[in-house]
Parts: structure tokens; C-alpha cells; sequence
């Protein structure tokens, strides 16, 4: 299904403040972070966050017992309509669960216009997932990473 509107899923919710320290550590799991965005987005509550039941003492949030393993950070464009996806990532131990698609999914639902986003050339697991849920490849930015080029995605 590429079709992100259709897709709801009840893991996934607003970023809150009190997310913070654990989306900071989530963080670390990015080629090329950008604390000082997430500082902003934490604080403007742009992004959206993913969830998974928590024990007794496991990260509990004030949303009741739910520990976050996965954000998305989109930010809008100033000049234009849509969003781009500055960072997504989803904690090892949660990934091959959907939590990325529902990531994306409240991410696209939020945007008012196409969403763009870069990944790496050799990130297949990203680019499987991106091409699956609607996003085509529309550019090349050379050195856009330490380690080489990326691509921009984007879907309308």
C-alpha cells in the first residue's frame, strides 16, 4: 500500500517536552543528526513520536506508560507548501514493525503539500520503505553526507 493517508497508527502521537532526553538518545542512531533542529522541534512540538508500552520503570512519559522508540522531525518550507522530513528514525530493537510507515504516515497527514526528504544511496532498508510508500527520487545532492551523496525523495 503507498497510500500513507489511510494509514492511522495508535503508537504514533505528537512529540511532547517531556519526550525529549529519550528522542535526544534516538538521536545518536542518525548519520548526520541535527541537535540544534531537534532542540526546536522538541520545544514547537513539530515532530511526531512512536511508542511502545513501558515496564514499571522504562522511560514513562506523562501520556501514561509509554516509552518513545522512534521520531520524525519534519519541518516546513517558510517560502512554499509541504514539509520536509529532516529526521526519522526508529530504535534498532523496535524497526521491521511498521513504525516508520506510521511515522511517515503522521508526517504526510500533517503536511500542507508535497513531503521531501534525503536518505542515503546505500540505506536500501530506507529506500525500500520510502519508494513503497510513494516518495520518488527527484535529485542528487553530491557531498550532502561525510560519507558521500544523497538523494532527495519526494512525494507529492
Amino acid at each position: 500500500m503507498t497510500d500513507l493517508e489511510v494509514v492511522s497508527d495508535p503508537r504514533v502521537r505528537p512529540i511532547d517536552p517531556a519526550d525529549a532526553d529519550r528522542v535526544r538518545t534516538l538521536q545518536t542512531h542518525l548519520r548526520q543528526p541535527s541537535p540544534d533542529l531537534l532542540e526546536y522541534g522538541i520545544a514547537v512540538g513539530t515532530g511526531f513520536v512512536s511508542v511502545a508500552e513501558a515496564g514499571p520503570d522504562d522511560g514513562r512519559s506523562r501520556h501514561g506508560a509509554d516509552r518513545v522508540v522512534g521520531y520524525a522531525l519534519p519541518v516546513d518550507a517558510p517560502t512554499r507548501p509541504g514539509s520536509h522530513l529532516a529526521e526519522l528514525v526508529v530504535a534498532p530493537d523496535f524497526r521491521r514493525q511498521g513504525r516508520a510507515r506510521g511515522l511517515l504516515a503522521a508526517v504526510v497527514a500533517d503536511a500542507d503539500g508535497p513531503v521531501t526528504l534525503q536518505a542515503h544511496p546505500d540505506n536500501d532498508a530506507a529506500l525500500a520503505l520510502y519508494e513503497a510508500c510513494g516518495f520518488d527520487v527527484v535529485d542528487r545532492r553530491p557531498d550532502a553526507y561525510a560519507d558521500g551523496d544523497a538523494l532527495v525523495l519526494r512525494r507529492e
